[in-house]
């Protein structure tokens, strides 16, 4: 690697990075408010400590990759003796930095997984608490979380598949990423977990429909949550999947930019939208006029009025 593209990657990385940890903070920031009210000061639920989770592991998540940034200080010294008789050595820093690397990959997956929970406990509350639907979609998911345990196993915890590099400057060391295999892995692991997003975006979509047919009949006005619902699960459908896509690309010998534009993306916006769909459900929910609100599953009983007809009809949906 020449000097002008050291220059240019630490370049790259400094400007991403602080527009990364600019980005979380005031997304974090913005949301604190609403977070005191709608889950510090109400009664835990299963969803708000969903909620807890994606917002603060994906703070840690988001925090970790942009004071890392793909780029980690090497202290100068680097090297430390294993046994004093054999005089064997490695590159202390080196393995920190490729330990921490294996950290954040597995990290993004488990806050995968809870983000794909948040979307089917959503779909389960929509489709009238199924129970059948329920164990069919938790059945189907358990070989995406194999799957994901598997990939990173085979593409993130094996050094021969997925390295460390050492770049150097006239001031100073860093260490960096180094891909040893192509895309064709992670395009072949990803197909699975897109299929399974469909599924769910599919299945909110029909539900939906199915709604909108039924209020039609009787000329009342569609259920605002479940719209709201349906709504993000698409937008988490267009972001996963374009995750999955960038994901993809980070493995190939793309320039430095777009590998930069790229790890912007994925090091946000799952950690900014998966927080913020729960609070804006609650948020509409608390502008409503309810008079139940149940403790397990925070649904409301609100009244909803109809298009054509002066009486009021009476909802219920777990949100």
């Amino acid at each position: 690697m020449s000097e002008q593209e050291v220059v240019s990657g630490l370049r790259w990385n400094n400007n991403v990075s602080v527009a990364m940890i600019t980005l979380i903070s005031y997304e974090y920031l913005l949301l604190l408010d609403k977070e005191v009210k709608y889950v510090w000061k109400r009664p835990w639920s299963l969803m708000s400590c969903l909620y807890l989770v994606v917002r603060y592991f994906g703070l840690f998540l988001a925090l970790l990759c942009g004071f890392w940034g793909g780029l980690l200080y090497i202290p100068e010294s680097s090297h430390v003796y294993l046994r004093a008789e054999s005089r064997q050595s490695f590159n202390v820093p080196l393995y920190s930095c490729y330990i921490l690397v294996v950290i954040i990959e597995w990290g993004f997956s488990v806050y995968f997984c809870f983000a794909e929970a948040i979307l089917i406990w959503r779909l389960y509350a929509i489709c009238s608490q199924s129970k059948l639907l329920l164990y069919v979609l938790v059945g189907l998911f358990l070989p995406i979380i194999a799957l994901s345990i598997g990939t990173d196993i085979y593409l993130y915890s094996r050094p021969n598949v997925f390295s460390v590099t050492e770049i150097t400057t006239p001031d100073v060391k860093y260490c960096t990423l180094s891909f040893n295999i192509g895309p064709m892995p992670a395009i072949y692991t990803s197909i699975p977990i897109v299929c399974y997003d469909i599924l769910l975006v599919v299945l909110a979509v029909v539900i939906l429909a199915r709604h909108l047919k039924e209020r039609r009949e009787v000329h009342m006005r569609a259920n605002i949550y479940m719209v709201m619902i349906v709504r993000y699960h698409i937008l988490y459908f267009v972001l996963n999947l374009t995750n999955q896509i960038l994901l993809v690309i980070l493995w190939a010998h793309i320039p430095t930019p777009a590998m930069s534009l790229s790890e912007l993306f994925n090091d946000t916006a799952p950690f900014i939208l998966a927080p913020r769909l729960i609070i804006s459900i609650w948020d509409t929910h608390a502008q409503d006029d309810c008079i139940e609100v149940s403790k397990a599953f925070e649904d409301c009983v609100c009244w909803t009025s109809p298009l054509r007809f002066e009486q009021h009809e009476m909802d219920s949906v777990v949100v």
